[in-house]
């Protein structure tokens, strides 16, 4: 059974939230793995040819033991930054998502449904560590199936939840976008408050009923209409607040 989960904003608007379930999840982290063991077999491949391509020396130095220390030190942090750095650059600069995260729909969102930030990014992937060495992630399973909110340890650490992707229509921003002289002086007059309401309002849109989405999108358009240079008569709220995020505000 599918589970949700439903938070509210500052502007006292609910959202809901569809959760990634154990099995999207699961085909996620198989993905990412899958990756990460090709890159590490790539690189052991590289290794040996080079090992093979030069020779060692006839004879043990200082140098050569430093140099093997440094060697095996690299290799200790290289296979880190392969196995738990490459969750947390994803999820950080891709929006919660990895590849496998975002091949299966799902991304990782703080509590609240606001973007994954780098802090938050790190502490659920640290916490990855100790639940890989304890029974290969059978705690992070247990965990997510007991959680209401399909959370595993790394998520309560962090305060993160995996959901569904939520996607915005942009099926008219080109015919839309000819109506104005260019996308800049369309939203020039608009603060960075009003852009990043207009925004977030679009990304969750999907969430809200048909009653819920329609009074709150009047509520901000009825703010920014008058500082748009196109007056956009002819199309409502909602559609007017999907076109700016899609065009001018993209």
């Amino acid at each position: 059974m599918e589970r949700s989960v439903d938070v509210a904003t500052g502007e006292g608007v609910a959202f809901s939230y569809e959760l990634a379930g154990l099995g999207s999840r699961f085909f996620a982290v198989f993905i990412d793995v899958t990756i990460q063991l090709f890159v590490l077999f790539a690189v052991l491949i590289f290794m040996a040819w080079l090992g093979s391509a030069v020779p060692p020396p006839a004879k043990a130095t200082t140098l050569s033991k430093i140099e093997d220390a440094i060697l095996e030190s690299l290799l200790v942090i290289g296979g880190f930054l392969l196995f738990f750095g490459y969750f947390i650059i994803f999820e950080w600069l891709w929006n919660g998502r990895t590849p496998g995260k975002r091949l299966l729909g799902i991304r990782v969102v703080r509590d609240g449904g606001f973007p994954l930030d780098f802090t938050a990014a790190v502490v659920r992937n640290v916490v990855r560590i100790p639940e890989l060495v304890l029974g290969f992630y059978a705690i992070s399973a247990l965990s997510t199936l007991l959680s209401p909110s399909n959370r595993r340890l790394g998520d309560m650490a962090a305060g993160t939840i995996v959901v569904r992707d939520q996607r915005y229509e942009r099926a008219s921003a080109t015919a839309l976008r000819r109506e104005a002289e260019s996308d800049d002086a369309l939203v020039r007059e608009l603060s960075a408050a009003e852009r990043e309401l207009v925004r977030r309002y679009v990304e969750r849109r999907a969430t809200l009923s048909l009653a819920a989405r329609t009074a709150v999108a009047g509520q901000i358009a009825a703010t920014i209409r008058p500082k748009l240079s196109v007056p956009f008569d002819h199309i409502d709220d909602d559609h007017l607040l999907v076109h700016l995020a899609a065009t001018a505000l993209a």
